[in-house]
């Protein structure tokens, strides 16, 4: 049966603009995402195939074109949607952590982080720059690929900060397959960057290491 042929208050689209998006399961948004079926399965049919072939939204939003495409029905329109979708989702919420009036409490932030890596498969570090208010002045992704205390380079964050007029900064790195628990890399990692900072008078508020949606805080386990 089509979705267009069962009850009216059963539709997701109706039931969204009802209800609200939170009284949708994942498979019902994602049907929404999708518009259409394919033949033999209908939308959400389809969105509830997607949540059993990835297991999760983290992994889905994750997959790479090859892996979403392995889905009868996707392919690379879908797929450059979605990672639309989730573009805009993380500019909107780095759009309120800069109107906010200052990032004292990491619960936005670790929002922010949570999307800006759920679809990054390889590892990432990311530098939020704050003035002397702990507002937000930018954020930037600065290196990628395996990440240790030497290929990350501290100068090049130390320029990027004076560059800004940085009075601190946040960091942040992912880890794609494994726990957000740092490693001795991290650690080691975080100590060098703590010495090159201080030299130009910039602190590091907090280092946050992410995976899928969970986000170890370095400063609220007491590791700064």
């Amino acid at each position: 049966m089509r979705i267009i042929d069962w009850p009216q208050e059963k539709r997701p689209r109706e039931r969204l603009i009802r209800e609200g998006a939170q009284a949708l399961s994942d498979a019902e948004l994602l049907a929404i995402f999708l518009r259409t079926g394919v033949y033999g399965k209908d939308a959400v049919q389809l969105g509830q195939e997607m949540m059993h072939r990835f297991g999760s939204l983290q992994q889905l939003f994750g997959a790479s074109l090859e892996e979403f495409s392995a889905v009868k029905g996707l392919g690379p329109a879908k797929f450059t949607q979605l990672q639309a979708v989730m573009e805009l989702a993380r500019r909107a919420i780095l759009e309120e952590i800069k109107a906010g009036t200052t990032l004292s409490s990491p619960h936005a932030v670790k929002d922010y982080l949570r999307v800006t890596f759920a679809a990054k498969s390889f590892e990432s570090f990311h530098v939020l720059f704050l003035d002397v208010k702990n507002r937000l002045i930018d954020a930037k992704e600065m290196f990628r690929g395996t990440l240790t205390h030497t290929s990350v380079y501290p100068r090049e964050v130390v320029k990027e900060a004076l560059a800004r007029n940085a009075a601190s900064v946040m960091l942040a790195h992912n880890h794609p397959s494994g726990t957000p628990d740092p490693s001795e890399s991290d650690l080691l990692l975080t100590r060098a960057l703590m010495q090159a900072l201080a030299l130009v008078d910039i602190r590091i508020l907090d280092h946050f290491v992410v995976a899928g949606h969970q986000v170890h805080s370095f400063a609220e386990h007491g590791q700064l």
